[in-house]
C-alpha cells in the first residue's frame, strides 16, 4: 500500500470577508413616474436643497410618490341679486345712475327687478327718466336774440314804481334801459365797432366816424345839458360848451381813446347808465314844478318835459346805429312812448320851419296871420302803432292849424318818419305819400330832416 495522501491545507481567513448575501425580498410593483411640470413652472421658494451625499449602506424598499390632486374647477362670480342681495337704500340710490345707464350690468338688472316690487322706487326712477329726456332734448337750447327786450318791455310796463314817475320821463326810462341791455354783454370788440353817426346840417346829409363806445360818450355829455339843468354834475365840467356838438366834439379831443375805443372796453356805459339813474330819480322826487324848467341846448332850449322826450328818441337812434353796426335786432319803441316822440317831432317843425325862411333855406310864407288864427295846414300822417294824425301850420309858428285849412298831405309809416327826423335819408328820397301844394311838402320835409343833430 501506499502512503495516505496528506489533508489539503486550510486556507487562512481573509481581513475582510465578504457578508452573505441576504435573501432578495419578494419584487414590488414600480412605482409610477410623477408628471413632469411645465417648463415655465418655477419652483416654489420654500423647497429644501438637495442632502449631501452619505456612505452608501443598505438600500430600503423605495416609497412610491403620491399621486397629485386633480385641480378644482374654478368658482364662478356671485351675483349681487341671488349671493349678496342689495339693500332697499342702496338700490334707491342707485336710480340716478340707472336712469343715465350708467350703472353696470348686475346692478341694472338688481334695480330693474326692484322697481318691479317697489312702488315708491318705480316712480321715482319714471320722474328721473323723464328728467333725463329734457337733458337729451333735439331743441335748440340758444334763447332768443330779442327775449330780453321783450322780457323788459313787461317788467317796465307792468312793474309799479314805490316813487311814482312823471310821465314824460317814462319814455326816456325804457330807452336808456332798453339800450343799456342791448350794451351789457358786449364784448372789447363790439365796443370798438365801428358806427357812422349821421345827421342832415340843413342843406345835406353829413356824418362822423366813431365807435361804440364813442356814440355811448356821445349821449353822456349830452345828457349832462339835462343834469346840469336839474342841479345835477355836469360830466364836462362847468365851462362845458353849450351846444350838444360842441359838447360831443370837446368830449372826444380831450378823451382822444373815447371815439376810437382805446381804454377799458365798457367803462362809459357805467358812468352814463348812473347819470340816467339820478336823472330819473331827480325828476321823480322834484315833484310837479321841475316841468316848468327850460334846457338851454345853446342856440335853443326844450321844456324839461320835452328835453326828456329828446333824450329818449336819442336814445333809440344810437341804439338803431349800434345794432346795425354789430349786426343785432332792435325792435322799435312801446307804442305810446313811440308816438310821444312824433309828436314831439311835429310840434317842433313850425319852429324849425320859421329857422330854416330866416336862413333862405324855405320859401317865405304866402300870406301873414295874426297870432292864434288860422292859416294854410300841412296835414302829417304817420302810419303805424305810434302814428297818428298832426296838422302843421305853414306861415308862422303862431297860426293855429286847422284841418279846413289843409293845402298839402304828406303820409308815411313811422320807420320812414323815423329814417328822416334822424337824418339817415335825404328828404328827397323819403319814402311817402304826398299830394297838394308841392312847396309846402318840399319844405316840410326837409324841415323833418332838420330835426335831426349830432
Amino acid at each position: 500500500m501506499g502512503p495516505e495522501p496528506e489533508p489539503a491545507p486550510t486556507p487562512a481567513p481573509e481581513a475582510n470577508p465578504e457578508p452573505e448575501p441576504e435573501p432578495h425580498p419578494e419584487p414590488r410593483p414600480e412605482p409610477r413616474p410623477a408628471p413632469e411640470p411645465p417648463a415655465s413652472a418655477t419652483p416654489p421658494a420654500s423647497t429644501a436643497p438637495p442632502a449631501p451625499a452619505v456612505a452608501p449602506g443598505p438600500l430600503a424598499p423605495p416609497v412610491p410618490p403620491a399621486e397629485p390632486a386633480p385641480p378644482a374647477p374654478p368658482l364662478a362670480a356671485p351675483t349681487p341679486s341671488a349671493a349678496h342681495p342689495l339693500s332697499h337704500d342702496l338700490l334707491r340710490s342707485l336710480l340716478g345712475a340707472w336712469a343715465l345707464t350708467a350703472c353696470s350690468q348686475e346692478e341694472t338688472s338688481a334695480v330693474e327687478a326692484h322697481l318691479n316690487h317697489c312702488p315708491s322706487c318705480a316712480e321715482e326712477a319714471l320722474r328721473l327718466r323723464d328728467a333725463v329726456g329734457l337733458l337729451h332734448t333735439e331743441h335748440s337750447l340758444d334763447l332768443d336774440p330779442m327775449l330780453r327786450s321783450r322780457v323788459l318791455a313787461g317788467c317796465l310796463g307792468r312793474r309799479p314804481a314805490r316813487i311814482p314817475m312823471p310821465g314824460w320821463a317814462g319814455a326816456y326810462d325804457a330807452e336808456a334801459a332798453r339800450l343799456d341791455a342791448l350794451l351789457r354783454d358786449m364784448g372789447e370788440a363790439e365796443w370798438r365797432a365801428p358806427v357812422r353817426l349821421k345827421w342832415f346840417d340843413g342843406r345835406r346829409l353829413t356824418g362822423r366816424d366813431t365807435t361804440v363806445a364813442g356814440v355811448i360818450g356821445h349821449l353822456m355829455v349830452v345828457d349832462g345839458i339835462v343834469a346840469a339843468s336839474l342841479g345835477l354834475p355836469d360830466p364836462m365840467g362847468a365851462a362845458a360848451p353849450g351846444s350838444p356838438l360842441a359838447r360831443t366834439e370837446a368830449y372826444w379831443h380831450h378823451e382822444p381813446g373815447a371815439a376810437y375805443g382805446a381804454g377799458p372796453p365798457g367803462a362809459v356805459r357805467e358812468l352814463w347808465r348812473e347819470q340816467g339813474h339820478a336823472l330819473v330819480r331827480t325828476a321823480s322826487f322834484a315833484g310837479r314844478g321841475v316841468a316848468e324848467l327850460d334846457v338851454e341846448y345853446g342856440d335853443f332850449a326844450l321844456p324839461i318835459r320835452d328835453a326828456f322826450l329828446d333824450r329818449a328818441l336819442e336814445c333809440w337812434v344810437h341804439a338803431g346805429d349800434i345794432a346795425e353796426a354789430i349786426d343785432y335786432p332792435y325792435e322799435p319803441p312801446a307804442s305810446a312812448h313811440l308816438k310821444a316822440m312824433i309828436d314831439l317831432c311835429a310840434r317842433l317843425l313850425p319852429g324849425t320851419l320859421a329857422e330854416r325862411r330866416r336862413a333862405g333855406l324855405a320859401a317865405p310864407p304866402r300870406r301873414l296871420v295874426e297870432a292864434g288864427t288860422p292859416g294854410r295846414t300841412l296835414h302829417l300822417q304817420v302810419e303805424g302803432t305810434g302814428g297818428g294824425d298832426w296838422y302843421i301850420p305853414l306861415d308862422s309858428p303862431a297860426a293855429t292849424a286847422a284841418p279846413e285849412e289843409a293845402v298839402a298831405t304828406i303820409a308815411l309809416d313811422q320807420e320812414a318818419f323815423y329814417l328822416l327826423a334822424s337824418g339817415h335819408v335825404p328828404p328827397q328820397e323819403a319814402a311817402a305819400g304826398l299830394s297838394g301844394d308841392t312847396e309846402a311838402i318840399r319844405d316840410v320835409l326837409f324841415a323833418t330832416a332838420s330835426l335831426s343833430r349830432l
